[in-house]
Formats: structure tokens, C-alpha cells, sequence
């Protein structure tokens, strides 16, 4: 059977896995799937689960909160910035769904943080104009 090798990079460390036999991921026109030898192709993952089967073994999975993947030759490479890889199921979508409650906490965070920056901006800019700019 013909394998091919699957790249997986984040921000902080890349992934060479070997002897993959197939993947399938989603993407926004739906599920799809890649074998070794599969024509040039670049596309982008959605949030959520992709999974791999490597020769002789079991599927694993990767949660991806988005990512570029492209396919070339032998080789596909999968560019995100964060990807979880287990090979139970159960355990990486518990992962998945704790990691993503804590992004959202920090993303509501940081909106407030700018909301409170945009404020204090217009209350400033609105007391220069009060006063007078006078460089």
C-alpha cells in the first residue's frame, strides 16, 4: 500500500509523521479525504477534527483550530497555530472543548481590555477638544 508523509507545523514545533495512509479533514465545502499520490491541492481546515491512519495502526486525530493545508506529491503539510494530536477520540474532543473555553474566556478579555482602551481614548480626545489643542 502507498503511504505518504504528513507534516504538521504550530507555532512552537513541527511534526513528521511517516507511513500515513489516508487523511481526511473538512473543509468549508464539506469532508474529504487523501490518499498517497493525490494531485496538488491546497486548501483550509476548519475548527475541529481531522484524522490521519498511519500503515498497521489505528486512526488518531488532530484538532485543529484552523489551518492551511497543502498537498504535494507524497507530502502533505498541514500549517495552524495550535494543533492537539491524540489517538483517542474521547480524550482529544474533551481537550478540544476545554481549549476552546479557555480561548473564549481570554478573547471576551481581551474585547473588554480594547473596549476600555477605546473609552478612555474618546474621554481624552473629547477633553482636548474642550480645551483646545495648543501644541
Amino acid at each position: 500500500m502507498k503511504t505518504f508523509t504528513l507534516h504538521v507545523q504550530d507555532a512552537v514545533r513541527t511534526e513528521r509523521i511517516e507511513e500515513v495512509v489516508s487523511f481526511i479533514g473538512r473543509d468549508a465545502s464539506g469532508s474529504f479525504g487523501i490518499l498517497a499520490g493525490h494531485e496538488r491541492f491546497v486548501t483550509v481546515l476548519e475548527f475541529g477534527l481531522a484524522r490521519f491512519r498511519r500503515l498497521d495502526r489505528p486512526w488518531e486525530y488532530l484538532a485543529l483550530p484552523e489551518a492551511v493545508l497543502y498537498v504535494t506529491g507524497d507530502d502533505v503539510k498541514i500549517c495552524t497555530r495550535r494543533f492537539f494530536r491524540d489517538n483517542d477520540y474521547e480524550r482529544i474532543c474533551r481537550d478540544l472543548d476545554e481549549r476552546l473555553r479557555i480561548e473564549e474566556a481570554e478573547l471576551r478579555d481581551i474585547k473588554n481590555r480594547v473596549h476600555q482602551l477605546q473609552q478612555e481614548l474618546l474621554r481624552r480626545l473629547w477633553q482636548v477638544g474642550r480645551q483646545g489643542y495648543e501644541p
